[in-house]
């Protein structure tokens, strides 16, 4: 399976929630740093068909909502007891 990617800035608060649960569910992924700029935002807009960010890829899975990544996060990959 592919490692889950995040289409990330690294100074937006929305992704930082994202980055967070992540970490919180130890979970490997590859961070995709995009451009301040929305028009330079090219590959995170192929992937999603919109520049914001972030945007999380987990196989056929696209989310372009930090509430909905989370979620989504929680529910697929539930931390053991």
């Amino acid at each position: 399976m592919d490692q889950m990617k995040l289409y990330n800035i690294d100074g937006c608060g929305y992704c930082a929630m994202v980055r967070s649960e992540l970490k919180r569910l130890e979970l490997d992924y590859e961070t995709i740093d995009v451009p301040w700029a929305h028009h330079e935002r090219t590959e995170v807009s192929k992937v999603s068909g919109q520049s914001m960010v972030p945007v999380l890829v987990d196989g056929d899975m696209i989310l372009s909502d930090e509430y909905e990544i989370i979620d989504y996060l929680k529910k697929t990959y539930p931390v053991e007891s």
